[in-house]
């Protein structure tokens, strides 16, 4: 049978630390000093806590403080300063082409910003279906509500999905769920629930993991 994918996207599919991350991580700081009355540096310090605890900064401040998703979503993630910031490896479309069975995109982002990077990159093709955190009720990865949402409305087996993350406590969850997982990071060790560890999107054509 062949494999299902879900696929990650920020620091999966391109390289969002680079300079995506940073910017979004400074608008979401502005945000916060705005919207809650905070020095800098609080807001900086709560965005972090928040992202280590929830594993996303919209579910702290939604549980938190009232702030209302949406808002916050189209704030933090202006599209065209974004998209002139991406970088990404020439051979992801190559791979996705490459790779077979069903492709499906699960993102903490909103889906305004994880359609135009899809689009950006030349990707779009390869997935049955996108999700943005709009998608999952709110409720972003780690959380198993995310991942349930996609198993439930296309009627997948954990058995025969690959989760593709670079996050460790997102592939914990897919793990914990009957996923195969797949980490990208350039960090040499791989814990217990990582199944393959690659360093690069292109190593995926190597693998053999069902």
């Amino acid at each position: 049978m062949k494999p299902t994918w879900i696929f990650d996207l920020d620091d999966t599919l391109h390289d969002a630390s680079r300079a995506v991350f940073p910017h979004i991580n400074r608008s979401m700081t502005g945000y916060m000093m705005r919207e809650l009355q905070l020095t800098e540096l609080q807001a900086n310090e709560l965005r972090k806590e928040y992202w280590a605890r929830y594993g996303a900064t919209l579910h702290g401040l939604v549980a938190n403080h009232g702030i209302d998703a949406q808002h916050f979503l189209e704030q933090t993630h202006p599209l065209d300063e974004l998209l002139a910031m991406l970088s990404w490896d020439a051979c992801v479309d190559e791979t996705l082409a490459a790779l077979p069975g069903r492709k499906y995109l699960l993102s903490n982002g909103p889906l305004h910003y994880v359609s135009k990077v899809l689009e950006a990159i030349g990707i779009t093709r390869h997935f049955d279906a996108v999700y943005g955190v709009e998608q999952v009720d709110y409720q972003p990865k780690p959380a198993a509500h995310a991942f349930r949402t996609v198993l439930v409305e296309h009627e997948l087996d954990p058995a025969y999905c690959i989760m593709v993350e670079d996050s460790l406590l997102n592939l914990k969850t897919a793990k914990e769920l009957g996923m195969k997982t797949v980490w990208i990071s350039a960090e040499p060790k791989r814990p217990a629930h990582v199944d393959a560890h690659i360093t690069t999107i292109g190593e995926l054509r190597r693998l053999s993991l069902l």
